[in-house]
């Protein structure tokens, strides 16, 4: 994933509506009056939100009749998860030898009577 279309992800993420909204669509595709309702905003505002999802790929629509769903697209996620997972990697590393570390803290003060 390029830098810029990082960005763009992590921006539209960002915000908790377009993570619920995200969520909602996780289980299919939802029309713009639907996933409006649980939100205390206008149509327009939902609308608002769904734009900036599909600017970052996030989200796709289409339209049949009068009906126009939003679907997830969720490969972008898997792209922005892939870039974390270095990270996540780095920390558990990091716990673990902080871990190994206080462990042998540990043996030390047993081994000269400071341990309980």
């Amino acid at each position: 994933m390029a830098p810029d279309q990082l960005s763009t992800t992590f921006a539209a993420l960002a915000d908790p509506t377009r993570r619920a909204i995200l969520a909602r669509l996780a289980s299919g595709e939802v029309s713009v009056t639907d996933l409006a309702k649980p939100f205390d905003m206008t149509l327009p505002a939902v609308s608002k939100h769904l734009k900036v999802l599909e600017n970052a790929r996030l989200i796709s629509r289409r339209r049949d009749g009068q009906w126009r769903p939003a679907r997830l697209e969720a490969h972008r996620l898997r792209e922005a998860t892939k870039w974390m997972e270095r990270y996540r990697i780095f920390w558990e590393q990091s716990l673990d030898r902080l871990d190994q570390h206080l462990r042998e803290l540990q043996r030390e003060d047993k081994k000269h009577g400071r341990g309980k």
